[in-house]
């Protein structure tokens, strides 16, 4: 197994994992070894466009409806000849 060293901890933040270790009855390294452990487990989201995104969020309110314009031809380009 590897070991790893984490330098420059705050001193509240070592102080709350010492209270946190203390109270899950075991050593501050096995707590670190656990909230790594925990972190880690959960499987990162894959990535998603924007217009997935969008729609994942407005489907389960049961979408939006919009009024569309009826389209109209496409013009003549106008014609800058002499």
């Amino acid at each position: 197994m590897a070991s790893m060293t984490i330098r420059n901890i705050d001193d509240t933040l070592n102080q709350r994992l010492r209270v946190r270790a203390a109270s899950h009855g075991r050593s501050m390294e096995d707590e670190a070894r656990d909230i790594l452990r925990s972190a880690l487990a959960v499987s990162e989201r894959p990535a998603r466009n924007l217009a997935e995104a969008i729609r994942s969020r407005i489907v389960p309110t049961g979408g939006v409806a919009l009024d569309l314009p009826a389209r109209d031809l496409i013009r003549e380009a106008p014609d800058f000849g002499p």
